[in-house]
């Protein structure tokens, strides 16, 4: 009866995340002193490398990296990349994974293995945040120019993520080269696990990066202003707002907080209740028309917010700026 629910629970995972994340591959290497593969490697996947122990040096996308134990760096698709080791050995783990939207789930898990997984991968979520934190454009992001790659080719994962994503590969290791029951689901567990940790971890850094950035702080509330002004029609939430800069609620709740004096949700109120008072002065437009207008979900809301921020009912309002004019 169990083995009936693995394809439905699966279904329900992919119709919840969107798109589920796949290990294509996870292997182990070791390196010894003076080994360099005689050609670089190059992937149509993200690439995961966790340092077990040891040191070397990376050239990534003809920019020289140095990697010591306990490290974790993500290596970006069709990118070059070789390991050179000067001292002693090295010992890694790693991980190719992406992200899977189209592939077809079968009842019978031996299906699975035949359908052709690489050739349906979207890496939209991880590349578009990669492009955001680095400031490239999808032009930019195309040069082979090291200066302007030096920030989006790669990226190395520090001491605060790099425990959960650490055991977490060692986890996807053990059980690829296992034959247990439910092996197949299992794998997607831990590649979803994976994800989310590397998502923690990359929010971590980034938000790590803005504290001795004031500039770039306040370029991203200005980017999440705009947003709201342009969507503040619609039913955006907080969430939406913060997920737009790539942030977490409440570091963005914050920041958003110190720079402007108000949270985002009153800017958000704020926005919606001034083209409101705009729309108010044709009369021609009905106060419920304007309700839905400017995206508040109910009239008491909208009443309630209105006069707490001018004073007076929207009725209050039409009648004082049209007896004005």
């Amino acid at each position: 009866m169990f083995e009936d629910l693995l394809p439905e629970l699966v279904r329900s995972i992919s119709d919840v995340a969107g798109a589920i994340p796949v290990i294509f591959k996870g292997i182990e290497r070791q390196y010894a002193k003076g080994s360099t593969p005689q050609s670089p490697n190059v992937h149509d996947f993200h690439e995961l490398i966790y340092v077990r122990s040891g040191k070397a040096e990376m050239l990534i996308d003809d920019k020289c990296v140095s990697v010591v134990k306990g490290d974790n760096i993500i290596i970006r698709p069709g990118i070059c990349h070789t390991v050179r080791v000067e001292t002693g050995s090295v010992d890694m783990l790693v991980l190719y994974f992406g992200l899977e939207s189209d592939l077809k789930y079968h009842e019978d898990p031996k299906q699975m293995e035949s359908v052709d997984v690489v050739n349906k991968v979207n890496y939209t979520t991880l590349e578009s945040f990669l492009k955001f934190a680095s400031g490239k454009t999808a032009d930019e992001s195309k040069s082979r120019n090291p200066e302007t790659f030096e920030t989006s080719s790669y990226l190395l994962i520090g001491n605060r993520g790099s425990k959960a994503l650490a055991a977490i590969a060692e986890r996807i290791i053990e059980e690829s080269s296992g034959h247990r029951y439910s092996k197949e689901l299992m794998m997607q567990f831990l590649a979803m696990e994976l994800m989310i940790a590397l998502s923690r971890a990359l929010r971590d850094e980034w938000e790590e990066s803005l504290r001795v950035k004031t500039a770039k702080t306040k370029e991203l509330v200005a980017i999440a202003q705009e947003y709201i002004i342009q969507n503040h029609e619609k039913n955006i939430s907080l969430s939406d707002i913060a997920g737009h800069v790539f942030l977490s609620q409440g570091y963005f709740t914050r920041a958003f907080k110190d720079i402007t004096g108000i949270s985002p949700i009153n800017f958000l109120i704020q926005v919606r209740i001034e083209h409101a008072c705009r729309l108010l002065e044709d009369e021609k437009i009905k106060v419920s028309g304007i309700i839905k207008a400017v995206g508040f979900s109910n009239s008491q809301r909208f009443n309630e917010a209105f006069r707490k921020h001018t004073g007076s009912t929207p009725g209050e309002y039409r009648k004082r700026i049209l007896n004005d004019r």
